[in-house]
């Protein structure tokens, strides 16, 4: 029989230079999913790749004496390039796809003249601003203060002759579908943008440039580079063969099981890519997530700004599980998420060295003590086994719902109650106690065989999260030739432990001395940002503005104000919708804080708003902004919104 397939893809990272954590964190999520159904008998394909055409590349390859192909081998193929990042984060993927291997553009070329001679693909003129390092278009509409609304850089004025994909044709049809396939979009939030996006009035997509020349070229017409979206939204399906012979396997595994992206590109695989594979009846992908971003304190990562975090130091210093299980288990899968080092160093000692390290530790140190390594059969049950056992014969069912559900966190969560659960369970039956009579040896015997049975299926649990840690758990259990399925947990199946004592899992260590060196560990390893006109060297004076009397300033009334509720705005990446009550009445204030903050971050929290602003129309005059929301620059471009304690009421006034 054969087995049942399952394919996840990763969304294919644009190599404009070395990935960050925040790659890493995308890839793992996906990374365990794929063990996670392998562990059940799937069979998977886990595809990933790079998106390697457009003009920031070519712009980079420039800057840099070399060929655009030159330049992306090097950050793909190079050491420390993109396929070792995966090796060091123990990424098990099946297949990697390069935008610029000849099948994938052959492919894209097919699919173009296909839909271009099917007239979903027309010529005309496209006249608007183009964001070049988003590598996107925008409308007068969609513009925020006259910069683009995804990263907030100046844009151009762009005019030119381009070929267009009838995205508008497919509007209907793409509505049915969210009502259809409610789960077509996860999580439900962003199914509502999309929603909301569509019924303002879908616009065609532009998906050819003349004046960019690093790229796939049209078939018919050879002065035309495809725009990236249809050369990188094809990758799904030509790494499988479709329209190409190097694979094989479009039947097999298509329709993808699932697309997992982040958050800013959901628009473009919900939108645009069904209504491409509706245009080439195709088979739609079940299920798109688009997962929020990985924060710093001050704001999102990037590299042009170049704050990111480099995987390498982390995996380096602590271990490629660790920074895995800190990853999948810290932050909310599906929401924004924010990585600090004492976050992470913090969450390293308490679950990983405390919880689990010191209890298997515990553990095989004393079935060594008291019973030379090997248990006894006869074992006696007694108070406090039946809470612990109901807690790890649990276990498999809550995670394989919470993974399911991709729930990663909860997974998690789960494996560590039966893990916490065991550690409390030591302290009330007092092995040590119990080893001063010999009498009780056998319900000794029983409580070390429940601590080893708990570590066993905890340690099978964890594999698609720590696949290097759950086999040295195994091995110190005795179990090194055993092999960690689904199909093993069941408790008692295993009827004795040898066990072999090894080296710490995770040794404790001290926060504040691994702070200071971490922080000059990754200073060392930081790259440079890339040069932004608008942002004021290191060290350089403060640009003040002309001097105010006090007169001048009593008009600014500032007052603290409750946000009730908080939404974010589909036509704009960069403004958030927040309806906020000042201590008299309610008020809409939109504030361009949505790269730093979810919608879920602020409502109920109380914050600093200048309440006489005159009401100002925004987005053509869809919504009026009745205020301003205060927050202070931070030093790496972010923002961080005054907040104050719930014993501010709101209407206080601020002096």
């Amino acid at each position: 029989m054969d087995k049942k397939t399952y394919y996840i893809t990763t969304p294919i990272y644009y190599p404009s230079a070395k990935l960050h954590i925040g790659h890493s964190y995308t890839t793992v999520a996906c990374d365990a999913l794929a063990r996670y159904k392998r562990m059940q008998g799937f069979d998977v394909m886990f595809l990933t790749g790079t998106d390697e055409h457009g003009q920031k590349i070519a712009d980079k390859a420039a800057e840099a004496g070399v060929t655009p192909k030159e330049y992306v081998d090097n950050i793909v193929e190079g050491p420390g390039g993109v396929k070792d990042l995966w090796k060091l984060m123990d990424i098990s993927l099946d297949r990697f796809i390069r935008t610029t291997d000849d099948y994938h553009m052959e492919s894209c070329q097919k699919i173009f003249q296909r839909l271009y001679d099917q007239g979903d693909i027309y010529k005309s003129v496209y006249e608007g601003h183009y964001c070049k390092p988003c590598e996107s278009f925008w409308t007068d509409s969609q513009l925020v203060d006259g910069k683009c609304p995804d990263c907030g850089r100046e844009v151009t004025h762009a005019q030119e002759e381009a070929y267009f994909f009838k995205t508008s044709k497919y509007a209907d049809r793409l509505l049915k579908l969210y009502e259809d396939v409610p789960n077509f979009i996860q999580p439900e939030s962003r199914k509502n943008e999309m929603i909301s996006f569509i019924k303002q009035g879908l616009q065609d997509t532009c998906v050819s440039r003349t004046s960019v020349k690093w790229g796939i070229p049209v078939p018919f017409d050879p002065a035309h580079t495809m725009y990236v979206w249809v050369d990188a939204l094809s990758n799904y399906i030509t790494a499988l063969g479709y329209e190409n012979s190097r694979y094989d396997d479009y039947a097999k595994y298509w329709p993808a099981d699932i697309h997992m992206v982040g958050k800013e590109i959901l628009r473009f695989h919900t939108i645009l890519w069904p209504a491409m594979l509706m245009a080439l009846d195709l088979p739609l992908p079940k299920r798109v997530f688009g997962h929020g971003w990985l924060l710093l304190e001050g704001g999102k990562m990037s590299k042009s700004k170049g704050n990111v975090v480099d995987p390498v130091v982390l995996c380096d210093r602590y271990t490629t599980d660790a920074i895995r299980y800190f990853l999948l288990r810290e932050i909310p899968f599906g929401n924004d998420g924010v990585f600090s080092n004492e976050a992470l160093i913090t969450r390293i000692n308490s679950d990983l060295a405390n919880d689990l390290g010191n209890l298997l530790s515990r553990t095989v140190a004393m079935v060594e003590k008291y019973f030379g390594g090997t248990l006894l059969t006869e074992r006696a049950e007694g108070e406090f086994d039946a809470e612990l056992t109901e807690v790890v014969k649990n276990m498999p069912t809550q995670v394989t719902k919470a993974m399911d559900d991709l729930l990663l966190p909860q997974a998690l969560a789960e494996i560590f109650k039966g893990i916490q659960r065991a550690n409390k369970y030591i302290d009330e039956t007092a092995p040590w106690v119990l080893a001063k009579d010999e009498a009780n040896r056998p319900r000794l015997a029983g409580v070390l065989y429940n601590l080893c049975e708990t570590l066993r299926f905890a340690a099978t649990l964890l594999q698609p999260f720590m696949p290097s840690t759950a086999p040295k758990i195994a091995e110190q259990l005795g179990l090194a030739g055993m092999t960690l399925s689904y199909d093993s947990l069941e408790y008692g199946k295993v009827s004795t432990y040898t066990v072999c004592k090894g080296e710490a899992l995770f040794p404790r260590i001290d926060v504040q001395k691994e702070l200071e060196e971490l922080a000059k560990a990754q200073a060392a390893a930081q790259p440079k940002a890339e040069p932004k006109a608008e942002t004021a060297p290191e060290g350089a004076p403060l640009e003040h503005l002309p001097e105010i009397t006090i007169d001048d300033f009593a008009k600014c009334e500032l007052r603290a104000a409750k946000v009730l509720s908080c939404e974010a705005i589909a036509e704009s990446k960069k403004l958030l919708k927040l309806t906020l009550f000042d201590g008299e009445r309610e008020r809409t204030i939109l504030s361009g804080i949505a790269k730093w903050y979810a919608p879920e971050d602020l409502i109920g929290k109380t914050v600093a708003i200048v309440a006489n602003l005159a009401p100002r129309p925004m987005m053509k005059g869809k919504y009026v902004s009745e205020g301003m929301v205060m927050a202070a620059d931070m030093p790496d471009g972010g923002a961080s919104v005054i907040f104050f304690p719930d014993s501010v009421k709101p209407g206080s006034l601020i002096h």
